[in-house]
This record gives C-alpha cells, sequence and structure tokens, in this order.
C-alpha cells in the first residue's frame, strides 16, 4: 500500500476519484481534508491510541476488485483484533469483504445501510448563486459550530452520548467547518457539519424548532462554503427517516445510485 503524503500526489488522487463519482463519494473529499489537520487536544503532543475508538480509527475505501480491497484489509494493522474501526464506502459487497476479514480476525461488526442523497453533481456544475435561497425567520442568526456547544451535539448525536465521541465531535468543530442557526437565547436549534470523510452526516434540529423548515438554512450556508473549497457536497440519512429525506429532497439534494455502507467493528 502507498501511502500518498505529498500535495501533488494528493491532488492527482482526488482528480482521478471524481472520474469514478459517486461510486467514490465517500473517498473523494479525503485528499483536502489534510488542509484541515485535527487539532491535538494537548497542545503539542500526540494523545494516546485508544484502542476501543472506532470514531477515530476510520477507513473509507474504493475499489474495483473485491479481491485487491481484501488484500488491503488484510494488510492493515487498522483492522486487527485488538482495535475497534469503521469502514465507509459505496461499493457493492463491501460489506461482505469486510464481514469475512473481520471474521477471520476474530471481529464481530455489523452493517448500517444508510439511503444516500447528494447534491454533487449540480453543485459542481452551477454557480453557488443557483444554490436555493431560504428566508431566516426572525429572532434566530447563522454562526459556525462551536465547541461550546459539543455537549447538545453529543446528547442528541445517534451515534454519540459518551466521552469518546464528543472527543470525536469536538475535533470535528475544532478543524472543519461547520454552520448552524442559533435561537433567541443564544443557543443552536439546528445545525450542520462534516465528518471525517466530508460528508454532511452530523446533521440535527431541535424538536421544539422542527416543521418551520429550518434545515435547509446551515445546509444552504455549509453548501456554499463547501462548493468554494472545491468539496464535493453530499450526505448519508437512514432510510427510514423520512423527515429528514423530505427536507433534503425540498432544497435539491437527489439520490444517488448505490447504498453508503457504514460497518462498525469492535474487539471480540
Amino acid at each position: 500500500m502507498q501511502i500518498l503524503r505529498c500535495p501533488a500526489q494528493l491532488q492527482l488522487l482526488e482528480e482521478t476519484l471524481r472520474k469514478s463519482l459517486p461510486t467514490t463519494l465517500p473517498v473523494t473529499a479525503t485528499p483536502r481534508l489534510p488542509l484541515f489537520p485535527l487539532p491535538c487536544p494537548a497542545g503539542d503532543s500526540v494523545p494516546e491510541e485508544d484502542p476501543k475508538d472506532y470514531y477515530t480509527n476510520q477507513l473509507s475505501v474504493f475499489y474495483r476488485d473485491k479481491g485487491a480491497l481484501q488484500a488491503l484489509l488484510e494488510g492493515t494493522e487498522a483492522v486487527t483484533r485488538e482495535r475497534a474501526f469503521q469502514i465507509l464506502g459505496m461499493q457493492d459487497g463491501l460489506d461482505q469483504a469486510v464481514q469475512e476479514v473481520a471474521s477471520a480476525r476474530g471481529l464481530k461488526g455489523f452493517p448500517i445501510p444508510p439511503h444516500l442523497p447528494s447534491r454533487l453533481e449540480p453543485a459542481f456544475s452551477i454557480p453557488p448563486s443557483a444554490m436555493p435561497c431560504c428566508r431566516m425567520p426572525p429572532g434566530l442568526r447563522l454562526a459556525p459550530v462551536s465547541p461550546s456547544h459539543i455537549s447538545l451535539l453529543n446528547a442528541t448525536w445517534a451515534l454519540g452520548g459518551n466521552a469518546r465521541s464528543r472527543a470525536f465531535l469536538l475535533g470535528l468543530v475544532q478543524a472543519l467547518p461547520s454552520a448552524c442557526l442559533l435561537g433567541p437565547r443564544g443557543r443552536p436549534v439546528s445545525w450542520s457539519l462534516l465528518d471525517g470523510q466530508g460528508c454532511l452526516r452530523h446533521g440535527y434540529t431541535v424538536p421544539a424548532w422542527r416543521g418551520r423548515g429550518l434545515t435547509g438554512l446551515p445546509l444552504n450556508a455549509l453548501g456554499r462554503d463547501l462548493h468554494a473549497r472545491g468539496f464535493p457536497i453530499y450526505c448519508a440519512v437512514l432510510p427510514h427517516n423520512t423527515a429528514s429525506l423530505h427536507a433534503l429532497q425540498a432544497i435539491g439534494f437527489e439520490p444517488q445510485p448505490g447504498t453508503f455502507h457504514m460497518i462498525l467493528g469492535t474487539p471480540k
């Protein structure tokens, strides 16, 4: 496996991945993410690795041959008996290949196959000014998500609610673009931020503010920022989350073929 660190190599990788969209959505933004390195929580020191932390031990994969994927997984230290891990991708058979390798190594994992609405192709073929504009309700204002908001984000995230998820969300907020709507008391009522694959997965509107068309406001603001930076604009939503699916489609997101696989492995 070749490790790319040179900016020119990363740019070439990104250009190559874009030729296979939308299948490469979970990895297309990856070459740009080194521009936003996650901050170290303790000054310049390197934190100790947590073998049970599948939030930070993430792999995004794109492959044309299942055998190549299996060889990659078998040859990487990320998928071992001692470490938790998270693998994301959109290829058919990804979940089966990961399960086979994980099972052979004495691991257990489970797939979460969300539906993937995406605005990638139209976003890169039209100017940002063509994206739909939403009217700001009185008493609300747009702002980046703040580290002071992490407790709320962690408590409302389906995979959150623990110290590891809190640290992971804090790193995303400190390093990557985000947007939220602040209510009259300065507390977030709706927000959107990127994950480690440049995916708009961490979006939420608090129950008391739902049904007012607020979802599009932070998404629109963050989408314009991402478009200007050259990021693909996409998100993953569970198929039973009809409210989010309707909200995304109402502001222009279009379903893409394929299934976004998210596979979590935990040490046995």
